[in-house]
């Protein structure tokens, strides 16, 4: 598609981007694999969305959106289409899906609008009317920026079609977020990283973290039965999403999901390889609190450590894994809530010193660890 650049929208609906502490309720609509050109050799979108495809109806669309708001309890709705790439469906088909929002979005039941989309099917253009349209906020499959990943994946597309994309959206003052899929064929820990890297210099506001699986019936499941693909271990995949994650965190890029969601279809029984775990998220950040501990709470310690209330579940590791990890070393923990302290920060007192310590700047990973 063509970058003609254009002037700035101006639309009833156009506005600055503002941060709100309250976050909004996501209305979701799935449109599996509806307008993408490609079928990439890890993806089956029916089975990652748990839906055949179809588009909602008018009908449907403005149903579900009551429904939500009738248990919204007074926050702000966000509309979402996920799962198939939005701008490359004709134009009249986005128009149907988007217009029956409009009156909506004018008398504020409805504050904004969600697509995702491929990075090669989105141009300023298309960009200024989606603005116009109510949409707020476009994520982009980036999967990786290493172009041999991306040929060996089947994407169709370079990573210079995702940067250019970051940069359009950017450039008309929207919210743009990017998918990332470590393990991919022809990936490495060092490129996963490096795509990280590039993706938040370029400008993207938020990341998704989706470990690379290998789901039954795709070219990826031929190539693992075949013994041409060796995916991440679950044990790898933590621990390259660990170093994903701390490394966004020091950019101050939130990272709002690490694995696919565990929905109807997609389960440990449609998964046949690969790092998959439907709180994959909470293991990663408990990893990363497990690791400050052990770093500095020296064996045969009794220590009390107090975190934010948000974290003490991250603190103390599915089925308490932390503290059972510790007492193995001979460490006897007691952990405090306290709001006071940052969600990234633990403060470890023992009988003789009192420290706060960060997952963000005191610890310091090798990707050649991984």
């Amino acid at each position: 598609m063509h970058n003609r650049p254009l002037p700035p929208p101006r639309s009833a609906f156009f506005q600055p981007v503002v941060k709100s502490r309250v976050k909004m309720i996501t209305v979701p609509f799935f449109i599996s694999h509806q307008g993408c050109p490609h079928t990439c050799v890890f993806c089956d979108q029916r089975t990652i969305s748990g839906a055949n495809g179809a588009l909602p109806s008018t009908a449907q669309i403005l149903d579900r959106i009551e429904l939500w708001r009738s248990t919204a309890d007074g926050r702000s709705l966000e509309v979402a289409f996920f799962g198939g790439t939005f701008t490359a469906l004709n134009k009249e088909t986005q128009r149907q899906l988007l217009s029956p929002l409009q009156p909506l979005l004018r008398n504020g039941t409805v504050a904004s609008v969600r697509i995702s989309t491929r990075p090669d099917c989105i141009d300023i253009e298309h960009i200024v009317w989606l603005s116009q349209m109510g949409v707020r906020t476009i994520e982009l499959g980036v999967q990786s920026l290493d172009n041999s990943v991306l040929k060996a994946s089947g994407r169709g597309h370079s990573a210079t079609d995702s940067l250019n994309a970051i940069h359009c959206i950017k450039s008309q003052g929207l919210i743009v977020g990017a998918q990332l899929m470590p393990g991919l064929p022809e990936d490495t820990p060092d490129a996963s990283l490096a795509s990280l890297e590039q993706t938040i210099t370029a400008g993207a506001d938020f990341l998704r973290i989706y470990p690379t699986v290998v789901l039954h019936g795709t070219e990826l499941a031929r190539r693992y039965s075949a013994g041409e693909f060796t995916p991440l271990t679950y044990d790898r995949g933590v621990s390259l999403c660990k170093i994903l994650l701390q490394r966004a965190m020091r950019s101050n890029i939130p990272v709002i999901r690490i694995g696919l969601q565990a929905d109807h279809g997609l389960n440990s029984d449609s998964i046949l390889a690969g790092c998959w775990h439907p709180s994959l998220g909470q293991l990663v950040r408990s990893q990363l609190y497990a690791d400050l501990i052990s770093r500095f709470v020296a064996s045969d310690q009794h220590v009390t450590i107090s975190c934010h209330p948000a974290r003490v579940s991250d603190v103390i590791g599915m089925k308490r894994i932390n503290i059972q990890g510790q007492t193995s070393r001979g460490v006897q923990i007691q952990i405090i809530s306290d709001a006071k302290i940052k969600k990234e920060e633990l403060k470890v007192q023992t009988e003789v010193s009192c420290v706060t310590y960060s997952i963000i700047s005191d610890i310091n990973y090798l990707i050649s660890e991984v």
